[in-house]
């Protein structure tokens, strides 16, 4: 099945005579006459997809461009798609867009070319499947490591406990007892990583959220690091905020991130250096700031620290201590949480900064607060969006953009279609075209701004029509932005955001 051809092409003989074609060349494939079935046939294991440009409106780019998303790292599934404008349609550059790995063949397709072609992209995805076998036996072997290390820590930690109680007033027995123990909690931590490292390429790790503070935490790391940061005589500056900071996750791995992020600037910086711990919340965002006067990073280092197994070089050359796994799990953690991890550094000998990015829970989405053991009840934190289009090809392609940035995505196709969907969920965001059937963007946008709730809502008029009378009726309906096809997405994401922001800043003022 893995590599299998799978021809999505519901209407016309585009299907039949392919998959004729591809069967006489001894090629494996499945035509999929819907797109539901496509969707299922992604699952059970795909070579590549062949499909055209107009089945993309008919399901076809959100089946695929949902597998695309969630395919694993080593995946990258190549579609063959056939068009008959190339680059220049609208549906084309969406779809490079949302599948990257597409390959275009302009219609008409001479066989030679088709067969050629596809047995081309099977090639690449068994070198996809040959990564994917040596990363499973990696990560077997970790798990195995891990396992065996593991085994011995407990005795050794159990003799020396057993030295200690039978030798309390010997300070040589306490001193060796307290080096062991040192050792031990770090060979711990550093089996503990392999294992994680194993767990997440392997998708077994879940993370286990529950109602948070950002003071719990931070408290927690500090109190992991500070044995570290006092034999290196290392102050540790705490510049945190003052107000109570909310989150909605997993307390032992925010723990990990943070720790394995600071463990590893006092690491790196030398005797009587300084780290400054800085947080802030901007946009619902916290910011976790570690800044060390440390060895620094060279600029080509700032990305390839995060790689697994990667090691920074102090300026000597020597190879600096660890398994270089610490910075990609805090990395992968934070992501993992909706999160990200970034590095900077004016350059060696200059310092380093790390930056935690984390969600974090706005004080308007605490519903309840627990008292006498209620339980705190968090709304859901995901946009909520109407695309409104009669061209089906353009509103689905943008439903499936916005699904990608996890929004909850409403569509209608037309302008009645749109008032009712807004009457029954009122949107956060509504993205319009204005020329439709039955009822124009106009007239949708002004019943719509007649609705209760409908004040906040950033509404985005969509066309084709750029003249000024255009722009000033798109206002007069109660649009706030007057867009001109082709959009880039990038725009809409940014006015979102930007509502999003001014918001905050009213609740804030009242």
């Amino acid at each position: 099945m893995e590599n299998r051809i799978l021809i999505y092409a519901p209407s016309g003989q585009d299907a039949v005579l392919a998959c004729k074609m591809l069967t006489l060349a001894d090629v494996d494939c499945l035509v999929t006459p819907t797109a539901a079935a496509l969707a299922e046939e992604l699952r059970r294991g795909v070579g590549a997809v062949l499909t055209v440009e107009e089945a993309l409106s008919n399901g076809g780019l959100k089946a695929i461009g949902e597998f695309v998303q969630s395919q694993p790292a080593w995946s990258d599934v190549p579609i063959v798609l056939l068009t008959n404008r190339g680059p220049d349609s609208l549906t084309v550059r969406q779809a490079i867009t949302v599948l990257g790995n597409v390959t275009l063949l302009e219609r008409p397709v001479r066989t030679l070319t088709l067969i050629t072609s596809l047995q081309s992209v099977l090639r690449a995805r068994a070198k996809q499947y040959q990564v994917r076998e040596t990363d499973r036996r990696k990560d077997e072997f970790l798990a195995s490591l891990g396992h065996e290390l593991r085994n011995p820590l407990a005795p050794i930690r159990t003799s020396m406990g057993v030295l200690t109680h039978m030798y309390p007033d010997q300070a040589p027995i306490r001193k060796v007892s307290e080096v062991v123990e040192r050792q031990v909690t770090h060979l711990t931590r550093l089996v503990d990583d392999l294992l994680d490292v194993a767990r997440i390429n392997s998708g077994k790790i879940e993370l286990q959220r529950a109602d948070t503070s950002f003071e719990a935490i931070i408290g927690h790391v500090i109190e992991l690091c500070t044995a570290a940061a006092a034999a290196k005589r290392i102050t540790i500056e705490q510049h945190l905020p003052s107000e109570h900071v909310a989150l909605f996750a997993d307390y032992a791995r925010v723990v990990q991130i943070v720790s394995n992020i600071l463990s590893n600037a006092i690491k790196f910086t030398p005797r009587d250096g300084v780290i400054t711990v800085r947080a802030e919340v901007i946009d619902c965002a916290l910011k976790i700031h570690i800044k060390d006067t440390g060895i620094g990073l060279d600029p080509k280092a700032l990305e390839t620290i995060f790689a697994m197994f990667e090691q920074s070089r102090p300026p000597s050359g020597q190879i600096a201590s660890g398994l270089g796994i610490g910075l990609s799990l805090s990395r992968q953690l934070a992501e993992m949480h909706g999160g990200s991890v970034y590095a900077r550094s004016e350059g060696l000998g200059k310092g380093s900064e790390f930056v935690v990015t984390l969600p974090a829970l706005e004080a308007q989405r605490v519903a309840a607060v627990r008292t006498n053991g209620a339980e705190i009840h968090i709304e859901s934190s995901r946009p909520k969006v109407l695309v409104v289009d009669d061209n089906r090809d353009a509103c689905e392609s943008l439903q499936v953009l916005f699904e990608m940035e996890n929004c909850q995505v409403a569509t209608a196709y037309d302008g009645q279609e749109a008032v009712f969907a807004a009457r029954q969920a009122m949107p956060d965001l509504i993205v319009m075209d204005l020329g439709m059937p039955r009822m124009d963007g106009y007239e949708a946008a002004r019943r719509i701004r007649c609705q209760p709730g409908s004040k906040e809502v950033l509404m985005i008029a969509v066309t084709g029509w750029g003249q000024s009378d255009a722009r000033q009726r798109t206002m007069e309906a109660g649009f706030d932005h007057h867009l001109i096809k082709p959009v880039d997405f990038n725009e809409i994401k940014q006015l979102a955001n930007a509502q999003l922001l001014k918001r905050q800043q009213l609740r804030r003022a009242s």
